[in-house]
């Protein structure tokens, strides 16, 4: 697809908006952020809530969904929830996972897409530092 064609798409999503932000964020809004942004850069975990942006799940549901040990997936949603990305619901002695808000659902999304769209622009996966790996199918796989 031209970098013309992928332009001109629509957009994927309808709930994110542009906020305008008047002031600086304080200290405490930056570390929240950043500490965020670092448990989004973990590919097992950005996969899990691309999962539960779809719906609930259970860790088993996951691990099967991921193709990774439940004991695993149980541990990085562990970190999700005391990060309050993700909520937890009991049923019986199941638990069944989802996103907490809009707000991680816009972050997830946002970088998703963006990857997608450069992907589309530049014909390859590229690393933000420039590097890629050829997967061997004519595509290349960021490291």
């Amino acid at each position: 697809m031209g970098v013309t064609a992928a332009r001109s798409r629509a957009p994927r999503y309808t709930f994110c908006v542009a906020a305008q932000i008047v002031e600086d964020p304080s200290e405490a809004q930056v570390e929240l952020a950043t500490a965020t942004l670092k448990l989004l850069a973990d590919g097992t975990r950005l996969r899990i809530l691309w999962a539960l942006l779809h719906g609930e799940h259970s860790v088993n549901e996951l691990a099967s969904h991921l193709g990774a040990q439940a004991p695993a997936v149980s541990q990085h949603l562990a970190k999700l929830r005391l990060a309050r990305l993700v909520k937890v619901r009991r049923q019986g002695n199941r638990k069944f996972y989802a996103t907490n808000d809009v707000h991680i659902a816009c972050l997830v999304e946002e970088a998703l897409f963006h990857a997608e769209g450069v992907v589309e622009i530049n014909g390859t996966d590229q690393a933000p530092g420039g590097e890629t790996r050829s997967t061997g199918a004519g595509r290349a796989q960021t490291r």
